[in-house]
């Protein structure tokens, strides 16, 4: 049942720890970081929320804390170099030796590029969001969490979660229209 808890939620609580810390790595230490506080502190669970709530909030929670303290110091993570972008993969994809399986239709370059340039635009927009936002729309659209779960994740009220939720797709929505109406071929 851990495996299947481990597998299921690690990726969505990097991309929420992400959102509070400056690198990749130092996400995954906090999602790490999480999982063992997790099974440290299961005897003490009280069945007020959910089991997802209260491991996001044990996540927030110490994502916030490492923020703070790299917001204080440079990681030496910082200056590594990260060959993903030069070797042309994105970060969603599988490093070499990885397994994949393949899909079942094989998308097309011209998709495939408009995809990823897509996807590479919301990433950059979620980016410019204040923090509090990009965590709101990271936990309800990329997520898939309920407005209840955000808000007990987060400890803000519904009308909260609402107006953060509406401001950051506001934002992005208009940075993508921007943008594509900026890209527009004249007919």
């Amino acid at each position: 049942m851990f495996a299947a808890l481990l597998d299921t939620w690690s990726g969505g609580m990097l991309r929420v720890a992400r959102s509070y810390v400056s690198t990749d790595h130092s996400a995954e230490e906090v999602v790490q970081d999480t999982w063992l506080a997790v099974i440290g502190g299961i005897d003490a669970f009280e069945s007020r929320s959910s089991v997802k709530t209260w491991v996001y909030r044990i996540l927030i929670n110490a994502a916030k804390k490492r923020g703070a303290r790299e917001s204080r110091t440079l990681p030496w993570s910082s200056f590594e170099h990260d060959g993903a972008a030069e070797e042309g993969r994105g970060l969603d994809e599988v490093p070499p030796g990885g397994r994949q399986e393949p899909p079942v239709a094989w998308p097309t370059p011209e998709s495939e590029a408009l995809a990823s340039e897509v996807r590479g635009l919301i990433a950059e927009g979620l980016a410019r969001l204040p923090p509090r936002q990009r965590t709101v729309i990271t936990l309800r659209d990329v997520e898939g969490c309920t407005s209840e779960e955000v808000c007990e994740i987060l400890e803000i009220s519904a009308a909260n979660q609402r107006v953060l939720l509406h401001r950051a797709r506001t934002a992005v929505r208009g940075w993508l229209a921007d943008y594509f109406e900026s890209v527009k071929q004249p007919e």
